[in-house]
């Protein structure tokens, strides 16, 4: 491909909404333009890229027996309301209607679809394992979109769907997609990990994804030296040594007192007042969910993880009551509330280390009042004591017991084990051995294809652009001649350029007439791996210069011997 015929306009500045590296470097580089928020064009260089990217995952999907199909975009709303997901999903949900007032949905994800095409075409175990696959356009509106596609509002992606007759079959099919994916996150030369997470909205028994190891990563890893890994989301949290015993049989027990604190509505106001750390408060939430209230308790140095309380609840979407609310449910504005003696009964909701809190201080629900020596079963009680906070540095590995490490990560992937959570609701069902009706029992795998180009940049880039791993670079070789129009230098650039195309290499020559210090430039920002420079100095001794992008030394060899070089640079 000649660059003076191909569509690849590159910039110099840095655009201003452009917040990572990754999101930068794809518009400077020409691989994307923005359309409006969370939605982009590709241009042809990024389309390579996305091309390449999606043939390896077809491959290695190809290779266990998967079967492509194509999907539509749009949904009817009948479909997502007999999954009960048509509300449940909440405001990410793009919702429209035809010209005939009907309801539809652009998808974000595809089970409702792929458990109904099942439930009319297969009948029988014998027709089973079977695991669909497609590579489509998602929908989702993104109350934020950043980070450019990492976190878009139309975004490409592969989803599988895997239909078993029993549990065990069913993790056998879900091993096989998650060795898959392993290879698939291995041939595009990414360096990555797998960790347990949360099924969110999907739903199902288990989750894992697969995050792309980056600094700039929006998820954070959370791991062991053991080899237990999980997302925050996920992270366990281990159960504190209960002081003084279990909750209700402990000993030094002070009496509860009311004390003033004026104006003072946080952990560090309160406890700097009272001479009093932030692991002996009861931080007290209230949230919305379905029109009702939930009170979440933790520790006063812990978080709540939401994504946790959602779980146990069973919802998509929790709120932070606003002010009228905990003013209802705790007789006093926000900052006072605490577990006892609310206003309106709601449930409760402890986690593990508020149990292990002896003479804790809390809101009084009374404005300018908190208590002192609050205590467990004694001065309120609890609907369930379970793990709702959110893991922090120092935590111990709920495996081994060792303090666990952080880092971050972008997710490119990830699998569920559904079970019959989809066919059950669907009524998706097939004739076992013995003549019986059974539920499908599923399993739901995604790649974000268009991630995987922006997490590979974050993993790969200097200062001057993009270094593509070899596997999903969009050319391999770059020809730069410093002088297109020196007759000698275009000769033996159109000469090696020929060579090597004949020889099955994808060769992008920058032919344009431009300064050699604007061609250098765009080469180290598109980032092809290999760059082959012909110069009229060089070429007075009869040699070119070939460089690999991420690499400073530069191979001195005869133009016809480029030929011969190649091959061994693109084993590395």
């Amino acid at each position: 491909m000649l660059l003076s015929k191909y569509l690849l306009p590159t910039l110099k500045e840095i655009p201003r909404e452009a917040e990572i590296p990754s999101h930068q470097l794809m518009i400077r580089s020409g691989i994307m333009r923005q359309l409006a928020s969370g939605i982009y064009e590709w241009l042809p260089l990024g389309l390579r890229v996305l091309h390449k990217v999606e043939n390896i995952i077809r491959e290695e999907m190809d290779s266990i027996g998967a079967q492509e199909v194509s999907l539509p975009a749009m949904q009817p709303r009948e479909l997502w309301e007999e999954s009960g997901r048509w509300d449940f999903y909440g405001k990410e949900l793009i919702r429209l209607k035809d010209r005939n007032r009907r309801d539809f949905c652009l998808g974000p994800t595809h089970e409702e679809v792929i458990t109904d095409l099942v439930r009319k075409e297969v009948r029988s175990y014998k027709e089973l394992p079977l695991l669909l696959y497609q590579f489509q356009t998602k929908f989702r509106d993104e109350i934020r979109p950043r980070f450019g596609v990492i976190r878009a509002r139309e975004f490409y992606m592969k989803d599988a769907y895997s239909f078993d007759a029993t549990d065990k079959n069913a993790e056998t099919s879900y091993n096989n997609v998650f060795e898959t994916y392993s290879r698939i996150f291995q041939r595009c030369g990414l360096k990555f990990r797998s960790v347990e997470a949360q099924t969110g909205a999907i739903g199902g028994a288990f989750s894992h994804e697969f995050m792309v190891i980056a600094d700039t990563g929006e998820e954070i890893i959370v791991s062991c030296k053991c080899g237990y890994a999980a997302n925050l989301e996920k992270a366990e949290g281990v159960p504190p040594a209960k002081v003084g015993g279990k909750a209700g049989k402990r000993s030094g027990l002070k009496e509860l007192e009311e004390v003033e604190t004026k104006n003072m509505k946080t952990v560090e106001e309160v406890g700097k007042f009272l001479k009093e750390k932030p692991d002996k408060f009861i931080k007290t939430l209230v949230y919305k969910t379905n029109g009702e209230c939930v009170i979440v308790m933790v520790r006063g140095d812990h978080e709540v993880n939401e994504s946790k309380v959602k779980s146990y609840l069973g919802v998509n979407e929790i709120f932070l009551a606003d002010e009228k609310t905990i003013k209802e449910v705790s007789g006093a504005p926000l900052g006072f509330a605490g577990p006892v003696e609310l206003k309106i009964k709601c449930k409760l909701l402890a986690d593990y280390s508020v149990e292990g809190i002896v003479n804790g201080v809390t809101g009084a629900n009374k404005k300018d009042y908190h208590l002192k020596n609050v205590n467990i079963n004694r001065d309120y009680s609890v609907d369930e004591i379970l793990d709702l906070r959110r893991a922090k540095e120092g935590d111990v590995c709920p495996k081994c017991g060792k303090t666990l490490e952080f880092s971050r990560g972008i997710e490119v992937g990830h699998t569920f084990k559904l079970g019959t959570k989809y066919s059950k609701t669907l009524r998706a069902t097939f004739l076992d051995k013995d003549g019986k009706e059974k539920y499908f029992v599923m399993g739901c795998y995604g790649i974000g294809v268009s991630r995987i180009v922006a997490a590979a940049i974050e993993q790969g880039h200097d200062q001057n652009g993009i270094i593509w791993p070899l596997p999903i670079a969009p050319f391999q070789v770059l020809i730069l001649p410093v002088n297109y129009e020196h007759e000698k230098i275009r000769t033996i650039s159109n000469r090696i350029y020929k060579q090597l195309e004949s020889a099955g290499y994808e060769v992008l020559m920058d032919d344009r007439d431009e300064r050699a210090g604007v061609k250098f430039k765009d080469a180290d920002l598109i980032g092809i791996p290999i760059r082959v420079t012909v110069g009229e100095k060089t070429l007075a001794k009869n040699i070119v210069e070939v460089k690999l992008r991420g690499e400073k030394e530069v191979r001195e060899v005869e133009p016809d011997q480029v030929q011969k070089l190649i091959p061994e640079l693109t084993k590395k």
